[in-house]
């Protein structure tokens, strides 16, 4: 895969992600029902998180490759960070922060990906 393909990936799983943990409580209830309740389970969703986490790891430091900045990996680790901690406010502030932690997840590869582009690459440049 390439960064481009990776970073379009992360945003779409962290977008997933997020949709999963606010809409779990709606749907839950008609989950048990159909036998699907596996997919309320906190298990589950560490290891989502966990895997845009890494996805997200592999894809900004194939960015940094070519642009050399840093701050898209600080926005994607606290952004996990942040998501990770998602119930440290209880039921009515939990929306909030995973919101904000997905919000600077799919920044982070929002500015990854901008950033690649507008790099260019460095033998090109010697021979102009």
């Amino acid at each position: 895969m390439t960064q481009r393909s990776l970073d379009r990936t992360g945003m779409w799983v962290t977008t997933l992600c997020a949709l999963h943990c606010l809409l779990l409580p709606v749907i839950l209830p008609m989950l048990s029902l159909m036998g699907l309740s596996f997919i309320g389970e906190e298990l589950l969703e560490r290891v989502i998180l966990g895997t845009s986490i890494a996805l997200g790891l592999v894809a900004l430091v194939m960015g940094m490759r070519k642009h050399f900045r840093v701050y898209p990996l600080l926005l994607l680790i606290a952004g996990g960070v942040i998501y990770w901690h998602k119930d440290s406010l209880g039921e009515v502030g939990e929306p909030i922060i995973i919101l904000t932690g997905a919000a600077l997840i799919v920044a982070a590869h929002w500015v990854n990906l901008k950033l690649t582009r507008q790099a260019t690459p460095i033998a090109t440049n010697a021979f102009q």
